[in-house]
C-alpha cells in the first residue's frame, strides 16, 4: 500500500523528469517511500519479533519476502501515480506543470504485482497458506487503493486500509514467515507502526483537500474537514508509541520498548506546525516531515527494544 504524496513532492518529481520521462522519477519516488514509510520497518519489526521473542529466523525466506515487498510497493506506487493522473486529482490547479503519466507506468505496475504474486505463491509453498492469505489481503489493498472499481481512497477507507496493510498484515505476515505461527502479543506490536502510518496517510491528504474534493475523492480529510483531520492524525500518531509504552509497562514488550515514547517529541512539533498551517498546503509541509520523523523514531526504537533482555 502506498502513501499519497503532497503536491510539492509530485511537482519536484515532475521537474526531475520533464516531458513524460517518468521512469527515473518513479524509481526515486518508490525508493523514497519504501525505505522510509512503507514495507521496510514493519517487515523488519515482524522479523525482529520472530528472532528476539521466538528464536526463529530464516535468511532465505527473509530475503524472498523482502523481494516480494519491493515488487508490491513498486506496483502500488505506479498504480497510484497512473490512476491519480487519470482522475486528474493532482492536476486540478496545476495541469500544465505536471506531465501526463504514460501507459507504460501502468504496465510496470502490472508486472510488479505479477512478480509479487509469484513470490507469495512460492512462500506459501514453503511455509503455509496463511502467507498467501496475507499476500492476497495486501494485494487487494494495494491494487484497489486508487484503481476502480473499489477505489478505497474514494470511499473514506483508504487510510484504514493503509494502517492494516503496513501494521498487522505486514508485521504478522513477516512473523509467520519465520515461525509458522501467529502471536497475540505480536498483534499489539503491529499497531506500533500501524496507527502512525495511518496518521501519515491522513496528514498527507490535508494539503490536497480541495483537489480531492473536486474530483470526488471522499477520503477522511474531505469527510471530516482539515481542522478535525489534524486532530485525527495527531491522535493516531500518538497511539503507536503509547501502545509501545503501555505494552512495556504491562510486561507484553521488553522494558526497552519504552524508548518508543521519544516519538512523541517530533509528534508535538508536527502539532505545532499543523494547528497553524492546515489551510496552507506549502506551510503544512513541516508538519508532515515531523510526523515522518515521529514514525521513523518510534518504530525503530521499538524494534531495537525487542532485542534488549
Amino acid at each position: 500500500m502506498g502513501l499519497p504524496v503532497t503536491d510539492a513532492a509530485r511537482a519536484s518529481s515532475a521537474v526531475a523528469a520533464p516531458n513524460g520521462g517518468g521512469v527515473r522519477a518513479i524509481v526515486t519516488l518508490v525508493r523514497y517511500r519504501f525505505f522510509l514509510f512503507a514495507g521496510l520497518l514493519p517487515y523488519l519489526l515482524g522479523a525482529a519479533w520472530a528472532y528476539a521473542r521466538a528464536g526463529a529466523f530464516d535468511p532465505a525466506l527473509f530475503w524472498a519476502g523482502f523481494g516480494g515487498i519491493v515488487l508490491a510497493v513498486v506496483g502500488v506506487e505506479t498504480f497510484n501515480e497512473y490512476f491519480d493522473s487519470r482522475e486528474g486529482t493532482d492536476r486540478v490547479f496545476n495541469p500544465v506543470d505536471l506531465p501526463p503519466v504514460p501507459i507504460g507506468v501502468f504496465w510496470l505496475g502490472v508486472a510488479a504485482f505479477i512478480g509479487a504474486v509469484a513470490v507469495g505463491l512460492f512462500l506459501a509453498v514453503q511455509v503455509g497458506w496463511p502467507i498467501f492469505a496475507f499476500a492476497v489481503l495486501g494485494g487487494i489493498a494495494a491494487v484497489f487503493y486508487e484503481a476502480p472499481p473499489i477505489r478505497w481512497s474514494f470511499r473514506g477507507l483508504g487510510e484504514a486500509v493503509i494502517g492494516l496493510a503496513y501494521g498487522p498484515w505486514m508485521v504478522l505476515g513477516s512473523l509467520y514467515l519465520h515461525t509458522g505461527e501467529l502471536a497475540r502479543d505480536a498483534f499489539w506490536a503491529s499497531l506500533v507502526p500501524g496507527f502512525p502510518i495511518m496518521a501519515l496517510a491522513v496528514a498527507n491528504a490535508i494539503p490536497d483537500f480541495h483537489q480531492d474534493r473536486l474530483v470526488g475523492k471522499r477520503n477522511l480529510v474531505v469527510r471530516l474537514g482539515r481542522r478535525r483531520a489534524v486532530g485525527l492524525y495527531l491522535a493516531l500518531g500518538a497511539l503507536g508509541p503509547l501502545i509501545g509504552v503501555a505494552g512495556a509497562a504491562f510486561g507484553i514488550f521488553p522494558m526497552a520498548c519504552l524508548a518508543a515514547a521519544l516519538a512523541l517529541g517530533p509528534l508535538a512539533a508536527s502539532a505545532r506546525h499543523a494547528l497553524h498551517a492546515y489551510e496552507t498546503p506549502r506551510a503544512f509541509a513541516p508538519a508532515i516531515r515531523a510526523m515522518i520523523g515521529s514514525y521513523l523514531l518510534g518504530v525503530s526504537l521499538f524494534t531495537f527494544g525487542l532485542f534488549v533482555p
